[in-house]
C-alpha cells in the first residue's frame, strides 16, 4: 500500500461516512471499470457486435453472415431475437484467413 493511501485512511478514520463519499466511491469504481474493459478490446469497449456490424466489417451480405452461421463458422450469441458477434472471434477468423 502507498504511503499516500495510508495517510488517507489514517485521515478518515473515525470520521462518518456520508452519502457523498458513496457516490464519489461509486464514480471512481465505475470509472476504473470501464477503463479496465476499454483495454480488454480498446476500439470502443464493445465485446459484443450486432448482424450489421459484423456484414460491414466482413464486407459480406446478410445471406453469406446466415450461410457461416449455419456452417459453425462463426460463433454466435442470440439474445432475445437479437444475434450477437464476439469482436474477438471475428478478429481471429480474420486474421486466420
Amino acid at each position: 500500500m502507498s504511503v499516500k493511501r495510508e495517510q488517507q485512511e489514517q485521515g478518515y478514520r473515525g470520521k462518518p461516512l456520508t452519502i457523498g463519499d458513496f457516490l464519489d466511491l461509486r464514480d471512481q469504481l465505475f470509472a476504473e471499470i470501464k477503463a479496465m474493459l476499454k483495454s480488454i478490446n480498446p476500439k470502443d469497449g464493445r465485446r459484443w457486435l450486432k448482424a450489421l456490424e459484423v456484414r460491414k466489417i466482413l464486407k459480406i451480405s446478410a445471406g453469406k453472415l446466415q450461410y457461416l452461421r449455419d456452417r459453425g463458422e462463426i460463433p454466435f450469441t442470440k439474445l432475445g431475437g437479437v444475434t450477437y458477434y464476439d469482436v474477438n472471434k471475428i478478429e481471429e477468423m480474420m486474421e486466420a484467413k
